[in-house]
């Protein structure tokens, strides 16, 4: 067989093998397409909503695109007494939330991962129990306990329920536990003590994985609504979920360009935050065995 022979049979037998798979490829970017679609619709839905007059809104047959654009949801909202401030509150809690779970939840879990102590697998057992028990069988027991300390209708009885999660421990502990035990002995070898260790050694590590917990606990507790919805009292402690809800209901009914407006405000600055730290979010997943 010649070489230009054999050229030719490489060449059509890579053409009958890309003919193969093309079918294959074709499915499988149609499903991505479609999931895609089907993901970003209601968002689409959502801010075009928000820029629609009420009238648009609840048209039948429904329109996607609004024929007079207006921001006069955005003024409606904006104009609310004290709308700044619930924005404040949310960022509060939020902020205050994320960073007590990087702290506690890092400490913690370089403890179950990198120290000896008596009771750490019964404690770690209880973390993993507490990950599988749903949050609303806890909610009122909580709540009588938050009361019973006098923090109901405070910024602390917001915050000081959600400054650690079971979550926030499981995921720093798995992404520790893969750090080369090799450098936590190094360092005390040099006499290092266990707060260097985890200052100097293991934080700068964790980059991956504390991204990945600051954005599960940022969206977690910026949507947050049942819970300051009983402890928030009066309108000075309400969160926007909450305000957004008691404000989007009108004497005639729901005020649906008020709610979705208010709905863009709120996943706004969710999306900001996962667009700065989509590396470390998805690197953090992976890396922890989360797939």
């Amino acid at each position: 067989m010649t070489a230009t022979t054999a050229s030719t049979v490489v060449t059509a037998s890579g053409l009958r093998t890309a003919r193969r798979v093309r079918p294959a490829q074709i499915v499988l970017y149609g499903a991505l397409v479609l999931g895609l679609v089907a993901t970003l619709a209601p968002f689409a839905w959502m801010f075009l909503g928000s820029i629609k007059p009420t009238g648009e809104i609840v048209a039948n047959p429904s329109v996607w695109l609004p024929r007079s654009p207006t921001l006069g949801n955005f003024e409606q909202l904006l104009s609310k007494q004290n709308f700044a401030l619930y924005f404040v509150n949310s960022t509060l809690v939020a902020v205050s939330c994320v960073v007590g779970n990087l702290l506690f939840s890092s400490m913690a879990g370089y403890a179950f991962a990198k120290l000896e102590f008596a009771g750490k697998r019964l404690l770690f057992g209880l973390v993993l129990t507490m990950l599988i028990i749903p949050g609303v069988t806890t909610f009122v027991p909580l709540f009588v306990l938050v009361s019973n300390l006098g923090l109901s209708n405070s910024y602390l009885g917001l915050i000081l329920p959600f400054v650690v999660t079971p979550l926030g421990v499981f995921l720093m502990r798995q992404f520790i536990n893969d750090i080369p035990d090799s450098l936590v002995e190094a360092a005390r070898l040099d006499g290092a003590g266990d707060a260097r260790i985890f200052l100097r050694i293991v934080v700068p590590l964790c980059r991956p994985p504390l991204a990945t917990l600051a954005i599960l606990t940022f969206l977690a507790q910026w949507n947050n609504f049942l819970w300051p919805l009983v402890i928030a009292q009066t309108e000075d402690h309400y969160t926007l979920p909450v305000a957004l809800a008691l404000f989007s209901v009108g004497a005639n009914g729901t005020n649906y360009g008020l709610l979705l407006a208010g709905a863009v405000t709120v996943v706004t600055p969710i999306v900001l935050l996962f667009l700065v730290l989509q590396k470390q979010f998805i690197q953090g997943i992976a890396n922890t065995g989360l797939k």
